[in-house]
């Protein structure tokens, strides 16, 4: 997405080549396709009336919400027809383009009506579908709850009989994502092999920040084993298989999980994360200087999740951000996925994760520039990464 270091053509879909971020953000609405959370033409349409106002994220949110809108109200007009199928179809795709459009969005303030009607169009639309089947739920934590969303493993998923106790993992989400936009990367999927999932927005992501106050703190395991817990007590998972992932700054997340909550039966880091204080040390020392570095949001989305109103403030916060001395502890099965090509995050930071990481049992995969899926995360090419994943985990967790 930013110009190749060596002049080398950009194989990855990019929309607006002289923006990073907003490449980025229309790629994570456009490749939630293969699981019914966009149309192509929608995107598009999206994007053509962008065209003249590259930067400007009021315009970014107020088209992406204009699409959202459109496509809800169909979606409202089916399912009064009584086309429960077709209607559940639109308000996901609806759902998609409402948090897309929103992420860019600082004060959060400004669109929450939006963020809820995305929240609304997503459970309505579970509440429509045959398969798979979306349970929303609360998880207790700390004297208050987290929402979640609890995909249930397909019966006949391989190797899963009737009556059996499923597999399962947790998957937590990134920087500025939410458990809406998580769904689209290939849960569907997974489920279809017989593996639970249950995606949570953990303290800093999205309704928690945004309705209940529930701000971003380096101890993921507090929340980790809330959700593990909360899996444990279904009487159909099986307590001795569920493993833990997240995407992006959920690098951190899951290793941290894996690492002090250790029931968990296997970790997937969706992105390396190594010292975050020093990426973003890095990240305003660029913006000082006049520099843009690659980020997936506005810096001051990080002052947002934090609830504080400085950098110093979020630079404290992010001192415990480290994964040196974390990894070690790590006994379970782990994998860590990343992009050769990866504008955000350095590879060579990958490689110190994996070397540190005391499981006897780990695995790094780097997608490199030939076999695409090199930039953040798999951006260009999400499916390639889910599949690498679930391929991983169900041999980890069914022994396939």
């Amino acid at each position: 997405m930013n110009n190749d270091k060596h002049a080398q053509e950009e194989l990855s879909f990019t929309y607006f080549p002289e923006n990073y971020r907003w490449s980025h953000g229309l790629l994570i609405g456009l490749n939630a396709a293969p699981w019914g959370g966009a149309e192509i033409g929608e995107v598009n349409r999206v994007g053509l009336r962008l065209k003249a106002n590259v930067g400007d994220d009021k315009a970014w949110f107020r088209e992406w919400a204009r699409e959202a809108s459109t496509v809800e109200s169909e979606g409202r007009r089916l399912l009064a027809e009584g086309k429960s199928a077709s209607a559940a179809s639109y308000l996901l795709r609806a759902a998609n383009y409402y948090h897309v459009g929103e992420r860019f969005l600082i004060p959060k303030s400004e669109g929450l009506a939006e963020y809820k009607r995305g929240v609304e169009c997503f459970r309505d639309a579970a509440k429509l579908m045959k398969r798979p089947r979306i349970e929303h739920l609360e998880i207790p934590y700390e004297g208050k709850s987290l929402p979640a969303i609890l995909v249930h493993p397909e019966k006949m998923g391989p190797g899963l009989r009737q009556g059996d106790k499923a597999p399962a993992m947790v998957f937590f989400d990134g920087f500025d994502v939410t458990k809406e936009i998580q769904y689209f990367k290939g849960v569907p999927d997974l489920v279809a092999r017989g593996i639970a999932c249950l995606i949570v927005d953990g303290p800093g992501n999205g309704e928690s920040p945004r309705f209940r106050d529930l701000y971003l703190h380096h101890e993921t395991e507090r929340y980790a084993t809330a959700a593990y817990e909360y899996l444990a007590g279904r009487p159909e998972i099986d307590a001795a298989r569920i493993g833990v992932m997240a995407i992006s700054l959920g690098g951190y997340y899951a290793p941290r999980a894996a690492a002090f909550e250790q029931r968990f039966a296997a970790c997937v880091a969706w992105g390396a994360q190594w010292d975050y204080y020093d990426i973003w040390k890095r990240r305003f020392d660029a913006l000082d200087s006049g520099r843009t570095p690659s980020l997936s949001v506005a810096a001051d989305h990080l002052l947002w999740i934090f609830n504080v109103k400085t950098r110093e403030e979020a630079m404290k916060k992010l001192e415990g951000f480290r994964l040196d001395g974390v990894v070690q502890k790590i006994t379970c099965p782990f994998l860590l996925l990343h992009g050769e090509g990866d504008e955000q995050i350095p590879l060579p930071l990958a490689q110190k994760v994996i070397d540190s990481v005391g499981s006897k049992d780990k695995t790094l995969k780097v997608f490199t520039r030939e076999e695409g899926g090199y930039h953040h995360c798999q951006i260009d090419n999400v499916t390639i990464g889910t599949l690498y994943m679930w391929d991983w985990i169900e041999s980890r967790l069914k022994g396939r």
